[in-house]
């Protein structure tokens, strides 16, 4: 029986069993085949592959269900204007066998999470801009926007400021804060953005985007998806290139470079907000942040 660590303190127990007597019990033509936990599963949301046709996807906590609904309402609106494969979700799920939240079963889609290390790097840069270019088109009207929650992608970046400053401080024997003070304080300065909103994936990081042959294959998770400020998807730049592909990403998607200083100041505070979160969970949180962020800041310090 898999079990699945927990990453939040308010996180409910899922396990395959769980999973197992779930499909069983709602969708007894689905019933006996066995469920494998998907070990890059998100922070949101715990995925299993149940067979080999298809995805169970569950709630970690109750903040954050609601997205296989979501996920029913939208994806088939976009799928047909999009050059890669995103989720497709075929049933929804009810509480049930102790679980508390409503789940969602979608097809499975082939592919490994993105990795650097690909054969042409520049090429797939050009492809998920494509990708980000064609979902951006998509006519927004209904469309789900942020809300106050200042974790909601594509918002500004203020309300954001006191929780990064206090986790930075937390951090300060591993940071240089100055620096990071400087780059920051250079994003909440490019923060005013007045344009008109335009779709995101708000989450373009590896877990969420499949390669398969070295060339990418889906987009998955669309949790984030919002008609919010286009910077929401710039940050994959940090998240998955780097050097040459980094800058072929960044003028594939012809963007100005407020709308970049803003990008990079979102990627900053997810990592620097996240580490003290995840560090007690997560062992190797620091040092895999002092690298990641170190390769953000050499932007800024670059000029």
């Amino acid at each position: 029986m898999a079990r699945v660590a927990k990453l939040h303190d308010d996180e409910v127990e899922i396990d395959s069993a769980l999973v197992e007597r779930l499909v069983a019990e709602q969708f007894p033509d689905w019933a006996g085949l066995p469920a494998r936990v998907v070990e890059r599963s998100g922070t949101d949301n715990v995925t299993f592959r149940v067979g080999d046709e298809l995805a169970v996807r569950l709630p970690r906590t109750e903040r954050t269900q609601g997205q296989v609904e979501m996920d029913l309402t939208w994806m088939p609106r976009l799928a047909p204007y999009l050059p890669l494969a995103i989720p497709s979700p075929i049933a929804l799920g009810e509480p049930g066998a102790g679980y508390p939240f409503s789940w969602g079963v979608y097809r499975w889609l082939p592919g490994s999470p993105f990795s650097s290390e690909l054969a042409d790097p520049v090429s797939v840069a050009r492809e998920l801009a494509g990708f980000v270019r064609s979902l951006r088109e998509i006519d927004t009207t209904g469309a789900p926007v942020p809300d106050d929650d200042p974790f909601s992608r594509g918002t500004p970046l203020a309300p954001r400021d006191g929780m990064f400053r206090e986790a930075l401080d937390e951090l300060r024997e591993y940071f240089d804060t100055g620096l990071l003070l400087a780059a920051w304080e250079e994003s909440l300065a490019a923060d005013t953005w007045d344009g008109t909103p335009a779709w995101i994936h708000g989450d373009l990081m590896s877990g969420n985007v499949l390669v398969a042959d070295g060339k990418l294959s889906a987009v998955i998770d669309f949790g984030t998806a919002r008609a919010a400020d286009p910077a929401g998807d710039v940050m994959a730049a940090w998240f998955l290139f780097e050097g040459e592909s980094r800058k072929v990403y960044r003028e594939s998607l012809e963007i100005d470079r407020d709308t970049w200083v803003r990008a990079r100041g979102w990627v900053l505070s997810l990592e620097i907000i996240a580490i003290p979160y995840y560090r007690d969970r997560r062992p190797n949180a620091i040092p895999e942040g002092q690298t990641f962020i170190a390769d953000v800041l050499s932007d800024f310090t670059a000029r």
